[in-house]
């Protein structure tokens, strides 16, 4: 017998279907993809299946182990992973999380894949990684035909095989990179591994990497040094004859967070290779892919961000605290709203850019190469303060292991590191201006679109202009306008494609220089209430008549 029952207790948050339950998403989608709504509704039931969650979470628990060799002292090199892990991986590989657009040429694909990519991750963060790899691999290696012929059809295959067999035996295969030098760090014109050609036109590597995440993937894109400079390479784990390929596995990293996947050190010693693009031009033949792996750190983090907010939101509708529903207290209501706020802001950005990379025109490539770096600073950076945030509308129960809020809050700091830290961000903003100045053009062109629907970021947009004409002390500045750029590329965003309270509301408390600096500050008179409902919509009778029937029978079976 329970002597105290627990009471005001919220229950866990489970049975909904996290893309009908989404208005951002499921608005956007409807709009520019309406053909992967069944694919985008079956991914969103296991968002909100109790199952589901639990591989979440025994994936990210029972970490990834080395096993660097054999009982008999063999070298193996292998990672095993908790089979949650294996689950988890099957249901992205399935939906084409990693492949969708290279082999759906239907309008939309793009921004289809992001939005799978945007569930998953709700699930569990880690399974991201290879994902994300395998997916930006496929740009890069068609700057070498006769790789990308052999490759594309192994790493967009919708079939996870896991393990470390021949390509050529395996259903799919799967890609990672390793660029990270103990020296250089981001600066990878620093990196000191070798390559030496050999006479069937393949390569040695001999060197280290400081960082290469999910080890057990069955190729690599790396970097490495040849006379003419840094050098692209395409390295696999095994080589056609079924030996190892000499590339060792020196341990695991022990991380903050991103913990169900292996980030590793390793050694190349007589590595073999296979050249990727032009020699001494490796690392504009490797920004085709971070350019992709960019986009979905702004993915990842806006996925978290859902993943936070939807707890808060439940917790704050259950709980009562003097006298009242959580959320029916004047100031977290505030906090609510405003993290709702930030969260479509965000959501609406990631959409936005995946559209561009859809996209064939020469206007939009050089709109969406600095747009995706502008939001990755800004959405990243915005990422760990709002997952403290929404933890804190929890109070001390979002602060204990048995929630999912502090695996999302570890997890968040990662996507502002990945893929270039802010200063690396925001100089590469920098050298994208001042190398093609006609990008910043495209930038501003694309807020033109705006123009007389908001005095305030018509304003905001003629300062950031003024702005970059003083370049003399640009590097320093450089943060601030980047920041700046975000907002204003999230405010146009708002007014075009979201209800007027919340463009209201973002250009009332974002674009503006007296603007709080914490959560929560919105001004009195802003429709608190109906931003907070815009955070939630209720999957199975207001959503019924923009699912469509197929949709509507997935969530159902969901």
């Amino acid at each position: 017998m329970q002597i105290f029952p627990p009471l005001n207790q919220p229950d866990d948050l489970t049975g909904y279907n996290g893309f009908a339950s989404d208005p951002v998403l499921s608005e956007l989608i409807q709009k520019e993809a309406d053909w992967s709504v069944p694919l985008l509704s079956e991914m969103g039931a296991k968002v909100g299946d109790a199952d589901w969650q639990n591989q979440g979470r025994l994936a990210n628990r029972h970490e990834p182990e080395l096993v660097a060799f054999s009982r008999q002292g063999e070298r193996l090199d292998e990672v095993e992973y908790h089979p949650a892990w294996h689950r988890l991986m099957e249901a992205g590989v399935n939906a084409g999380v990693h492949s969708l657009p290279w082999v759906e040429k239907r309008a939309g694909a793009h921004q289809a894949r992001v939005g799978l990519h945007y569930l998953l991750t709700q699930m569990e963060a880690g399974v991201g990684c290879p994902l994300t790899m395998t997916f930006a691999a496929v740009p890069a290696l068609r700057r070498q035909p006769e790789l990308s012929a052999i490759w594309e059809p192994r790493l967009t295959s919708r079939e996870y095989d896991f393990g470390l067999r021949p390509a050529h035996d395996k259903r799919g295969c799967l890609s990672g990179m390793a660029m990270t030098e103990k020296q250089g760090g981001s600066d990878v014109r620093a990196n000191t591994t070798v390559a030496e050609p050999l006479s069937d036109g393949s390569y040695r590597l001999q060197g280290h990497k400081w960082f290469c995440s999910a080890p057990m993937c069955d190729v690599f894109l790396t970097l490495a040094q040849l006379p003419q400079g840094v050098t692209c390479f395409l390295v696999p784990r095994i080589l056609p004859d079924g030996t190892r390929n000499r590339v060792h596995l020196q341990r695991l990293k022990d991380k903050l967070g991103n913990r169900s996947n292996a980030s590793s050190e390793i050694e190349y010693h007589g590595a073999v290779a296979w050249r990727v693009g032009e020699e001494g031009r490796g690392v504009p033949t490797i920004i085709e892919m971070v350019n992709h792996t960019r986009l979905d750190c702004v993915v990842g983090t806006t996925s978290l961000m859902r993943a936070a907010l939807v707890q808060a939101l439940h917790h704050c509708r259950q709980r009562s605290a003097f006298g009242k529903k959580l959320v029916d207290q004047p100031l977290m209501r505030n906090v609510l709203a405003d993290l709702v706020l930030d969260w479509e802001a965000a959501l609406q950005l990631m959409m936005r850019l995946a559209a561009g990379y859809g996209a064939k025109d020469e206007q939009e490539s050089h709109f969406v190469r600095l747009a995706t770096a502008v939001s990755k600073f800004w959405v990243c950076k915005r990422g760990a303060r709002f997952g403290q945030e929404a933890m804190e509308c929890l109070g001390g129960g979002g602060y204990v292991e048995e929630s999912v809020m502090p695996r999302i809050y570890r997890e968040m700091p990662l996507a502002s590191i990945w893929e270039g830290s802010g200063n690396v961000i925001c100089l590469d903003v920098l050298r994208a201006v001042q190398k093609t100045p006609h990008t910043l053009d495209h930038f501003f062109i694309e807020l033109e679109q705006t123009r007389g629907a908001d005095r305030r970021l018509d304003t905001w947009v003629d300062n950031l202009k003024a702005s970059w004409f003083r370049a003399e002390d640009a590097e320093v500045r450089a943060r601030r306008l980047v920041e700046r750029m975000a907002l204003a590329l999230q405010a146009s965003l708002l007014l075009r494609n979201s209800p007027s309270f919340m463009a209201e509301a973002f250009c009332t408390s974002r674009l503006s220089e007296s603007r709080g600096s914490e959560f929560g500050c919105l001004p009195a008179g802003t429709p608190l209430e109906a931003m907070v409902e815009r955070g939630w919509q209720d999957s199975f009778s207001t959503f019924d008549g923009a699912l469509g029937e197929a949709g509507q029978q997935v969530a159902v079976q969901g």
